[in-house]
Formats: C-alpha cells, structure tokens, sequence
C-alpha cells in the first residue's frame, strides 16, 4: 500500500503563488510516476502534471503550462507542485496520485485525500 497526504493549499487572490507539497508513505518503491489532478465544483477531475520517478520528465495540462512547475524530490518521497499567477479557474481539490505501471498519461493507482485550493478574484 502507499498513502498519499497532501499539505499547502489555501484561499489565495488572483495572481498569487502556492506550492502543494504531497508526501508518499508506505511501499514507496512502487511509485514509477506522481501526478496532480484538480475537479472543481460540477467538472469532472481533470489531469494537471505528473512526473516521473527515474528520469524526472514531466508533463502538464495546457491550461497550466508555464504557470505551473511539478518536481519530486526522492530522497523525502515528496511531489510539489508550484502554482504562479493563479487565477479564479484554477480554484478546485487537487490531488495527488501514483503511478506504479508506468501509465501516468492514463491510469494512477493510490490518490490522496485531496486539498482545496481556493483563488478570489
């Protein structure tokens, strides 16, 4: 098993920065990929960034291409992902998620509990 906790969102005005911070426990060594996902209100979940373990590339929705930055830093089993120049759209519950198959463009198979990120206008 793996548990997943994430830890950093907030409610924050537009334009603003966070870092969600995301700490894997458990059979660690199982993770090939992390990712981040976000459902807001009435939406379906949707994909924002996923990095991959060994070679570190990464990935990222296009609404969050360069405003947002994921990176894993193995050595504490922990994912972040840094949110720049957040605005109103991006308020939803992120969550963090691992891929132990290698198909983190499609499937992850822990999830943590979820965080709320919250952008006023």
């Amino acid at each position: 098993q793996v548990q997943l906790v994430e830890s950093g969102g907030g409610l924050v005005q537009a334009g603003a920065s966070l870092r969600l911070s995301c700490v894997a426990s458990g059979r660690t060594f199982r993770i090939y990929a992390m990712g981040w996902f976000r459902q807001a209100p009435g939406k379906e979940r949707e994909f924002v960034a996923a990095i991959t373990r060994t070679s570190g590339t990464t990935s990222y929705a296009d609404s969050v291409k360069g405003r947002f930055a994921i990176s894993l830093d193995n050595a504490k089993n922990t994912v972040y992902l840094q949110m720049n120049s957040l605005k109103p759209e991006d308020t939803a519950l992120y969550y963090c998620a691992a891929d132990f198959h290698g198909t983190y463009t499609s499937q992850y198979d822990a999830w943590g509990q979820g965080i709320q990120v919250t952008v006023s206008s």
